[in-house]
C-alpha cells in the first residue's frame, strides 16, 4: 500500500515547498523506501512551455518530452530519479482532460462541475505512481487561500477522507518573519496560513517554518498551541549556503521519524548518513573560476535554475568554488565585461532579442581562447558565428530571426513548419546522438552514443555542414546521422556547441561530463 505526503504552502510564494519536499524525499530513500514527488500547478496554462521565464522560472524537460515547472529539476537532483508527464500536472491540463471527456459524451449528460468532475481527475493523478514508489510526495503550488488552488485543496481533503490516517501526512511550509523595528519574530502570518488551511478540511500534522532566525521553545509552543499541532512537529528551516545542506538540517529535527511513526511504517535499512558526509565535503575552496552566463534573462537566476547547479556540481567534484555571473546579452558593454571571466557559457532561449549580443560573446571567446560552451540557442548562435567570422557568409543567420537570410545556417525542422500551436509541439525530450570518435565530445562522454533532452524548434543545417568543416567549425554528433548533434572547433582550449540541454542531467554526486569538461578547461587556462 502506497503513503503519500501532501505539502502546501501558505502566506508568499517561493518558500521552498519543492525542496522542503525534495529533501524529507531524501531522508525518506536513505532509510530504504522507494519515493517519487508529483508536482500540482494550479494556473490554467497547460504546461509551462509557452510562458516567459520571468513569469515562472527555468522550463524543465522530463526524459518523455513534458515541459514542467522547475521543481521537476529539483525532484531529480535530490532523488536521483528520472520524472516524467505522470510527475507534472496543472489545472489547464486537467480542465481540457475533463472537457474533452465531457465533448466526448463520456458523462452521459451529466452536468461537469468541479466536485465532482474536477476533483476525481486529481485524485487520479495523486495516486499516478502508487506502483512505483513507496511513498508520494505530492506537492500543491500556490498559496492556500488563492482561488485558483481551492480545487486541489479541495481534493486533497476529499483524499484524507477516504483513505486511512495512517496512509496520509500533511505539511504546510509558512513563514515566520523577522520584524526588524519590533526586534522579534512574528507567528501570526503562520497562524493565519494554518487556519486557512484548517477551513478547506485539511489539518496539518506538521508545519515547517521558513525563517531568519532560530525559534526559540516559546515560539514553537505558540505556533504549537494556535495551530493544532505537536511542538516536536514545528519545524524551522533557515536559508543555508545549499539547499543540499536542508536534508541534514530536518534530520537534525527527526523529521523523517516523525513521518514514519505517523505512517506507520518502519525503516527498509539502516539509516545511511553518508550522502551527508558526501556534501559536507562539499565545501569551500580556495580555487575560484569565474563564469560568465549571457543570456535573455539574466535578471532571474532561476530562469537558467538547472544551468546554476550544474556549474556548481561540477566545479564541487574539481574542488573549486563557481563565481557565477548573469550578464545581459543586450548589455552595450557586454564584450568589455567578458575580459573579467574564466569562461563564456550560452544558454538557450527563443526570439531575436540578444542573439547579436551572444553571436559577439561566442566571438570574443573563440578569438581570445577562452573556454566556450554553447547549449540549444547558444549552440545555433555559435553556427552562426563560425558561418559569418570563419566561413564568410555575409549576414548568415537563423530563419527564426531573418526568414530572406540568403544563408540560412539554422533552419526550423521540417516536421515544425506547419504546426500552428506553440504549446508542446517543439522537439522534446530524449534523443540519441552518435558521436564520432577523437573528438572533444568522445573524450568528455568516453561514449559513442548518448541520450540527451532537447527543447527547440530550429537546426543546424546540414547544407552548410561541408562549408563549416572546411572553415574550421566541426560536426562531431549527429542523431540518426542526419541532424548535428555537437559542433567543437580544434585548436582551442575548449570550444563546444550542443543542440540538447546537459545541464537536465546534472546530479549532486555526479556532474555532467560536459559541464566538467568545461569547467576543468576553465581551470587550466586561468593558471
Amino acid at each position: 500500500m502506497s503513503k503519500y505526503i501532501f505539502i502546501t504552502g501558505g502566506v508568499v510564494s517561493s518558500l521552498g515547498k519543492g525542496i522542503s519536499g525534495a529533501s524529507i524525499g531524501k531522508l525518506l530513500q536513505l532509510r530504504g523506501f522507494k519515493v517519487n514527488m508529483i508536482k500540482f500547478d494550479p494556473y490554467i496554462n497547460i504546461d509551462p512551455g509557452t510562458m516567459n521565464p520571468y513569469q515562472h522560472g527555468e522550463v524543465f524537460v522530463t526524459a518523455d518530452g513534458a515541459e514542467s515547472d522547475l521543481d521537476l529539476g529539483t525532484y531529480e537532483r535530490f532523488l536521483d530519479v528520472y520524472t516524467s508527464k505522470a510527475n507534472t500536472n496543472t489545472a489547464g491540463d486537467i480542465y481540457k482532460t475533463v472537457i474533452n471527456r465531457e465533448r466526448r459524451g463520456d458523462y452521459d449528460g451529466a452536468t461537469v462541475q468541479v466536485i465532482p468532475h474536477i476533483t476525481d481527475e486529481i485524485k487520479k493523478r495523486f495516486v499516478a505512481l502508487k506502483n512505483k514508489c513507496d511513498i508520494s510526495i505530492i506537492e500543491i503550488g500556490g498559496t492556500v487561500g488563492d482561488i485558483e488552488g481551492l480545487p486541489f485543496m479541495e481534493a486533497a481533503r476529499q483524499f484524507q477522507l477516504e483513505n486511512k490516517k495512517e496512509d496520509i501526512f500533511s505539511i504546510h511550509v509558512t513563514l515566520v518573519p523577522y520584524i526588524a523595528g519590533a526586534h522579534e519574530l512574528k507567528t501570526k502570518p503562520t497562524q493565519h496560513s494554518v487556519n486557512k488551511l484548517r477551513e478547506i478540511g485539511i489539518s496539518p500534522d506538521m508545519i515547517i517554518c521558513r525563517t531568519e532566525y532560530h525559534l526559540d521553545e516559546s515560539l514553537k509552543r505558540k505556533i504549537s498551541l494556535f495551530c493544532n499541532v505537536k511542538e516536536e512537529c514545528v519545524i524551522e528551516v533557515m536559508d543555508a549556503p545549499s539547499i543540499y545542506f536542508i536534508p541534514e538540517a530536518l534530520y537534525d529535527q527527526k523529521v523523517d521519524s516523525l513521518i514514519i511513526e505517523k505512517l506507520n511504517m518502519k525503516s527498509k535499512k539502516k539509516f545511511d548518513k553518508t550522502w551527508f558526509t558526501k556534501i559536507k565535503s562539499l565545501g569551500e575552496f580556495n580555487k575560484t573560476v569565474k563564469v560568465a552566463v549571457v543570456g535573455k534573462y539574466a535578471d532571474l537566476k532561476d530562469a537558467y535554475k538547472s544551468i546554476d547547479e550544474s556549474l556548481n556540481i561540477a566545479a564541487t567534484e574539481l574542488k573549486a568554488r563557481a563565481e557565477i555571473h548573469y550578464l545581459g546579452a543586450e548589455d552595450k558593454d557586454l564584450v568589455r565585461k567578458l575580459k573579467d571571466f574564466d569562461a563564456i557559457l550560452v544558454p538557450g532561449g527563443f526570439g531575436n532579442r540578444g542573439v547579436e549580443g551572444k553571436i559577439k560573446a561566442i566571438t570574443y571567446a573563440r578569438e581570445n581562447k577562452i573556454p566556450f560552451l554553447g547549449i540549444c540557442l547558444g549552440m545555433q548562435c555559435s553556427v552562426i558565428e563560425a558561418s559569418r567570422n570563419l566561413a564568410k557568409l555575409k549576414n548568415a543567420n537563423s530563419t527564426e530571426f531573418d526568414e530572406t537570410t540568403k544563408y540560412p545556417v539554422i533552419k526550423i525542422i521540417e516536421e515544425q513548419k506547419n504546426v500552428s500551436y506553440r504549446g508542446g509541439t517543439m522537439r522534446l525530450g530524449n534523443y540519441k546522438a552518435e558521436i564520432k570518435k577523437d573528438t572533444l565530445a568522445h573524450n568528455l562522454y568516453k561514449s559513442v552514443a548518448v541520450e540527451e533532452r532537447h527543447r527547440h524548434r530550429y537546426e543546424m543545417n546540414p547544407e552548410f555542414i561541408d562549408i563549416l568543416e572546411k572553415a574550421g567549425l566541426s560536426v562531431t554528433a549527429y542523431h540518426k546521422g542526419v541532424l548535428p548533434e555537437i559542433v567543437e572547433i580544434k585548436d582551442h582550449p575548449f570550444f563546444l556547441g550542443v543542440q540538447f540541454h546537459p545541464e537536465f542531467a546534472s546530479r549532486p554526486m555526479k556532474a555532467h561530463p560536459i559541464f566538467r569538461g568545461f569547467l576543468g578547461a576553465a581551470l587550466e587556462v586561468s593558471k
